[in-house]
């Protein structure tokens, strides 16, 4: 519901004191929001209760300060009324995209009359990060997607030299890179297929990663900032969980080509603020549940993807009123 009042603001995200000031995105829309003269309250998924067709939290006023330790100072906790009592939702907890993630975008699904829920929730849950690239294959390395280990053979045979991950994994968690002559090739496949009953995937392996991995953050559908995460030397992930070093960058004519041919679905999911990643030309990943970056965005390029999202909710909420 929007009305002349300052926005009061719900984030649904991992525990607040533990995330790292100098890197969070979560924390850069929290202090741009407090800007912004909104008021905030951040609970974890765990705290998310339906009862009787109520969708509430019990969730504790945050005001967060990252050039101060402690970052935060929270307030008593209360129960929120997630459709009364606030006007934006930030769905913003880490993967994994498990059930336990899919059931929080379900409860929230229910608010999105009368509550903004940033991302949308069905969207969100319609969205896994590396099945969503699928749509737009010709935009990829060669992919697949499978559990039966004949048709890893074949595509290795095809391609050489690939990557293979789990299909619902984050933060560079679980990557393999499978060489031409990498006899452990079947032991991988084993450990995949014992970790769960998911399909995983495997993509050519990309030569260019060697320069870096491009985090893309696009607002809107439209492309905000970026910056090139190179990895550590002689490896594959750049994600900076994983010691990727964050470097100033560009977009390319094939990367503005990926952005304009996503940003139709984007908008019609309603996903606000979507992060992709891209590797020489070809997108691997579109971020959707708690895209990272911004603040090295910000801090190497002048660009500002939190604020730009601000701006969009604001025009979001005024257009509903």
């Amino acid at each position: 519901m929007a009305s002349s009042k300052p926005l009061r603001v719900a984030v649904q995200m991992d525990p607040i004191e533990s995330a790292r000031p100098l890197t969070d995105t979560s924390l850069m829309m929290i202090e741009e929001a407090q800007t912004r003269g909104m008021s905030v309250y951040t609970y974890g998924p765990h705290q998310l209760v339906y009862d009787a067709g109520e969708i509430w939290a019990t969730a504790r006023p945050a005001k967060v300060d990252t050039s101060r330790t402690p970052h935060v100072e929270q307030g008593e906790a209360t129960r929120l009324d997630l459709r009364a009592d606030v006007d934006v939702v930030l769905m913003r907890q880490d993967p994994p995209f498990d059930m336990a993630y899919l059931t929080a975008a379900h409860l929230l699904s229910f608010l999105v009359a009368d509550t903004l829920v940033v991302n949308d929730p069905l969207g969100v849950g319609s969205s896994p990060e590396k099945v969503f690239p699928l749509m737009f294959p010709d935009l990829q390395p060669p992919t697949l997607v499978s559990r039966d280990p004949e048709a890893f053979h074949e595509f290795r045979r095809r391609h050489s030299e690939i990557v293979i991950k789990p299909l619902y994994g984050h933060g560079g968690a679980g990557v393999l890179r499978v060489k031409p002559d990498d006899g452990n090739f079947p032991a991988f496949l084993e450990l995949f297929s014992g970790a769960g009953r998911e399909p995983f995937i495997g993509q050519a392996f990309l030569p260019a990663i060697a320069e870096g991995d491009k985090r893309i953050i696009l607002v809107d559908g439209d492309p905000v900032g970026a910056i090139n995460r190179r990895p550590q030397q002689g490896g594959i992930r750049s994600n900076m969980a994983v010691g990727g070093a964050a470097e100033a960058t560009e977009l390319s004519a094939a990367e503005i080509e990926i952005c304009r041919r996503i940003a139709p679905e984007l908008k019609r999911r309603g996903l606000l603020f979507v992060g992709i990643d891209v590797i020489g030309g070809r997108m691997t990943e579109i971020n959707v549940t708690s895209p990272t970056g911004a603040r090295a965005i910000k801090r190497l390029t002048g660009a500002d993807p939190v604020a730009r999202m601000w701006d969009a909710v604001e025009a979001r909420l005024a257009g509903r009123s």
